[in-house]
């Protein structure tokens, strides 16, 4: 499957079933690079499967992909090291210190002590964390491990970082700050990928997805599905688009 170099990510009739349930039912979209794209659904519309799929941590069933110029259904090992991942909970380990947490996962990603001596430096200036190095990760506020989170999805500088529910449970001001490092992230060139369940938070990004029953019921940029389905709100257009949902919430 070939796609165009301005294409980040590109799926076609990308299905997962599990036994006689279909979780993902041919879904078909691209994304381009650098864009903020904003895939949403409701608890059990399919979304965090196809997510796995295009993070190379689960094979489709049939249809085709190619993520950060990987084939998703033979080269989910050269995806992973493409690509940067941040879930809900964060991903993080409590009892070890911000710099041991951002040593470890560097290493992973196959980084030298020399390139995460630079970059870690960087990294704390730029995040303000700079007194909180050698800080339990258990001791800080979870605006700041939400901020160190991101910080370990990306700093091997992936080609495009997935993002999982990343601002659940904290407040709006923090939710904001948040969205200021996803920003920052694609005017650097960075794909962003995220998924949440704040409707406010689709009006950020460039183009939005609505999963609903495991299909993709509407997809564009969100001043357009407003316009299409004559509503004031993103929150209104997921309502109207999912109100025929029969999984979910």
């Amino acid at each position: 499957m070939k796609i165009d170099n301005d294409i980040a990510i590109s799926v076609r009739n990308l299905t997962k079933k599990f036994g006689s349930f279909t979780a993902v039912d041919h879904i078909s979209f691209d994304v381009k690079r650098g864009e903020i794209f904003g895939f949403l659904g409701a608890n059990g519309a399919g979304k965090t499967t196809a997510m796995r799929m295009l993070c190379g941590l689960s094979y489709p069933t049939s249809g085709d992909g190619v993520v950060a110029g990987c084939d998703i259904n033979t080269q989910a090992e050269e995806i992973k090291r493409r690509i940067g991942y941040m879930s809900q909970k964060f991903s993080l380990y409590g009892d070890m210190t911000v710099m041991q947490n951002l040593r470890l996962f560097a290493t992973i990603y196959g980084m030298s002590d020399k390139q995460i001596s630079e970059i870690s430096a960087n990294l704390f200036k730029n995040l303000e964390m700079e007194n909180m190095r050698d800080t339990l990760v258990k001791d800080i506020p979870v605006g700041w491990r939400q901020k160190l989170a991101f910080a370990t999805a990306t700093i091997h500088s992936p080609e495009i970082v997935f993002l999982d529910e990343p601002t659940g449970g904290v407040d709006p001001i923090t939710r904001r700050k948040f969205w200021e490092l996803i920003y920052k992230a694609s005017s650097e060139g960075m794909t962003v990928f995220v998924t949440t369940h704040y409707l406010d938070e689709a009006e950020y990004c460039n183009r939005v997805s609505i999963m609903v029953d495991g299909r993709i019921n509407a997809l564009d940029s969100p001043n357009a599905l407003k316009k299409k389905y004559n509503a004031a709100t993103m929150d209104e257009v997921f309502r109207i688009v999912a109100k025929d949902a029969k999984r979910g919430d």
